[in-house]
């Protein structure tokens, strides 16, 4: 029986996230795109979920003032079925509410019914459209997670606390 494991995305998984996107978009993100936002970029966070220590989903964010925009979410094609793309959101709209973010956003395209299906069910509702958004002229759907769930601060994995001596 494999081992499953859900974590923040490494410089060790990037291969492997990158080949996801490549496996899963049209227009992939880079694997520099990738390694930018693990190393530079200190407003984005990535969960992966690993099977036996290799990754086979991961979602994106961007935290900008109190709101988490999700920037990406995949699941490998061989995995696709078994709610992974849904355990992924989830932990990330979990480490959003405990890293304080207030709402989510997110764009999905308009023919994209299995992930706005799974949206709605995790409590996004529809709130606009952005025209022409994607690369073959698709409108994308807005859609935004008002409710967020319980915070718990001291789960964020990028929260340093220093012990009182």
């Amino acid at each position: 029986m494999s081992e499953l494991t859900m974590g923040l995305m490494t410089l060790e998984d990037i291969d492997a996230v990158h080949a996801i996107e490549e496996a899963c978009f049209k227009v992939p993100w880079s694997r520099d795109s990738f390694l930018r936002e693990v190393t530079e970029n200190a407003c984005a966070r990535y969960m992966v979920l690993r099977e036996d220590g290799v990754a086979i989903a991961y979602a994106g964010v961007w935290f900008v003032l109190d709101e988490g925009h999700i920037t990406n979410i995949a699941v490998h094609p061989d995995k696709r079925g078994l709610g992974y793309g849904e355990k992924v959101t989830r932990a990330m709209i979990q480490l959003a509410a405990d890293s304080g973010m207030n709402w989510m956003t997110l764009e999905v395209r308009r023919s994209n019914k299995i992930a706005q299906n799974m949206y709605h069910k995790l409590g996004f509702i529809d709130v606009g459209y952005r025209k022409r958004y994607y690369e073959n002229t698709e409108d994308a759907l807005v859609m935004a997670l008002e409710h967020m769930p319980e915070a718990h601060p001291e789960n964020d994995p990028m929260l340093v606390c220093e012990e009182e001596e």
